[in-house]
């Protein structure tokens, strides 16, 4: 059987490019930690943790 052909070879992000995807993915990450706190801030405890 004929096998389909392989995809042409993606070129190389330069660096700068790689670096923003990078930064990018890692400021989505960091946004939406802070944002799970502030949830978890705003929403009262169901126990008290000793804090006060």
């Amino acid at each position: 059987m004929a096998q389909p052909p392989d995809p042409p070879p993606k070129p190389t992000p330069d660096p700068k490019a790689e670096r923003e995807a990078r930064l990018a993915a890692a400021l989505r990450a960091n946004l939406r930690k802070r944002k799970a706190q502030a949830r978890a801030r705003e929403s009262p405890p169901d126990k008290p943790d000793g804090q006060g």
